[in-house]
């Protein structure tokens, strides 16, 4: 009776090892990343926040337009961060094969509509030299933004197409229409730093999703002479190449912005002069509040704290893709991870032009700069990763397709009498943390004398890349076997009259001592081995 006990002891200790942690209800594996992801983004909601009302407080208490309002910028800040939470809320229930399936064509649609608006005289409104934005009201909307998350939906859908079988002649004409034209509308504002965000994003994407290095990296080569081709064709975009390579030939021109920049470092030191205590921002930086907001953060909270800021987002970046990896689909992993990588890519272009190691764009830093589309846009990139980490599961593995294609039978077309258990994915089992320990479920259909049979009762194959893929190397491995189907759909392997001669090569026969592995006596050496 003791030993009894003490065995359902150990069966119940041991279950409760392998029974997964729930957060919320959620396998803890799927829902911390998700956990850390949404924290890492409300931190730096928060703190850009805090940073816009303290770059733009003097600028919006001196001038009239505003209201001499110090709150000013930070207020409309929140009201965009809102507009942003619903989209992203919106986004993040929304089952994500819905947005690249049913409306993904209405997306492309709308972005084409809002990219040619802006060159309309009744919308597109003009602003530091180039045509971006349409104005409304008080308010103004920058397209190409929100064009980001299209490129990103279409890029996603398009690779995944390909890896499921379509051939170039279906994915390129697609990829001119939803991609190139976009890019070119953008060109024309002219908006060059998106066109490199949203390219190299691409290329990321293609990189992800299994294209060769050597031929993303020759893509990339060829987009950045492209770009520097197009640089060199305008006065405006030569000036900012050549203001990075000496902002001090022309210091109080072109080169002012980025020298202030420098001096605003350079004040803040380790630990910055404190939050509020920045003296660059009194009218000296220009866009303080904006593109260089980075270098108020630097003189306020030195180098501890612009440190800080890249942290959040590697932390960001390493949850979007743990996300990504319990992905059910590779269209889901590649919207997770193109997400974050634009996001953190758009940081990265920002944050070489401030500190002068690449030309200046006037992009944004996400969550941290002010602006209402870019508020806007990047928390609708965060619905898109949350829309994906609500699908988590296991990837299957090919034991779990073969496993699934398994059936038991006493004899071809035929079922006999008794009891198994049917064979659970392990990523079913995942959905359901307290399944039974051997992963099994229990079967009322009667079967005796089993003989596992590929096939099984007629299961369809499977619909994700992983499975068709797994079939695929299952077919390439038994090519020169004798494969056949019975009436009901299952497969038979003849391995011929010695399978074990046949499964066994000669490298992985066991050798012998003065016999080599043709069975041929060889010569022994000096020492005669």
């Amino acid at each position: 009776m003791e030993g009894t006990n003490a065995t359902r002891a150990a069966r119940s200790e041991r279950r409760s090892r392998h029974r997964e942690s729930l957060i919320l209800g959620v396998p803890a594996r799927f829902m911390r990343p998700r956990l850390v992801f949404l924290a890492s983004v409300f931190v730096l909601l928060a703190f850009g926040s805090l940073m816009i009302f303290s770059a733009s407080s003097i600028t919006s208490l001196i001038s009239d337009d505003m209201g001499n309002n110090p709150t000013y910028y930070v207020t409309r800040q929140l009201v965009f961060a809102a507009f942003g939470v619903v989209f992203a809320a919106i986004l993040g229930r929304t089952d994500y094969h819905v947005l690249t399936t049913r409306v993904l064509t209405g997306i492309v649609a709308v972005t084409y509509v809002l990219l040619i608006l802006v060159f309309l005289p009744i919308a597109g409104a003009d602003a530091y030299g180039a045509t971006r934005w349409i104005a409304m009201g008080p308010f103004s909307l920058q397209p190409s933004e929100f064009a980001k998350i299209t490129v990103v939906l279409v890029g996603a859908t398009l690779l995944s197409r390909y890896d499921e079988g379509a051939s170039l002649r279906e994915i390129v004409p697609l990829f001119v229409g939803a991609v190139l034209v976009p890019f070119v509308l953008v060109l024309l504002q002219p908006d060059k730093g998106t066109v490199m965000i949203c390219g190299v994003t691409l290329v990321a994407m293609a990189y992800f999703a299994g294209v060769p290095a050597k031929w993303c990296v020759a893509v990339l080569a060829a987009a950045v002479a492209v770009m520097v081709a197009l640089s060199f064709k305008d006065a405006y975009s030569r000036s900012r190449i050549t203001t990075m390579l000496d902002p001090w030939e022309d210091e109080y021109g072109t080169g002012y912005q980025l020298i202030q920049g420098f001096y605003a470092f350079g004040s803040g030191g380790i630990f910055g002069v404190g939050i509020g205590m920045g003296r660059q921002k009194y009218s000296y930086l220009p866009m303080a509040y904006n593109d260089f907001i980075l270098a108020v953060i630097g003189e306020e909270c030195g180098l501890v704290g612009t440190v800080g800021v890249l942290v959040a987002f590697a932390v960001m970046l390493y949850a979007g893709f743990q996300i990504a990896r319990f992905a059910p689909d590779l269209c889901g992993r590649l919207i997770a991870c193109g997400s974050v990588s634009l996001l953190v890519i758009q940081m990265l272009l920002n944050v070489s032009g401030v500190i002068g190691n690449f030309p200046l764009s006037g992009k944004p830093i996400p969550f941290l700069s002010y602006g209402g589309s870019s508020i806007i846009s990047s928390l609708m990139l965060v619905g898109l990763v949350y829309s994906v980490s609500r699908q988590s599961r296991l990837p299957l593995t090919e034991h779990d397709e073969r496993r699934r294609d398994f059936a038991v039978s006493a004899r071809p077309g035929s079922l006999a009498e008794g009891v198994v258990g049917d064979a659970t994915p392990r990523s079913a089992r995942a959905s359901d943390p307290f399944a039974p320990e051997d992963g099994s479920v229990t079967s009322r259909q009667g079967r005796r004398a089993f003989t596992v049979l590929g096939g099984g009762r007629g299961a369809p194959r499977s619909d994700s890349p992983e499975g068709r893929r797994a079939e695929r190397d299952f077919a390439e491995r038994h090519a020169g076997a004798r494969v056949t189907t019975d009436a009901r759909g299952r497969k038979r392997i003849d391995l011929g009259p010695s399978a074990s001669e046949r499964l066994r090569t000669n490298r992985d026969r066991p050798e012998v001592r003065g016999v080599d592995r043709n069975g041929r006596t060889r010569r022994g050496d000096r020492r005669g081995r």
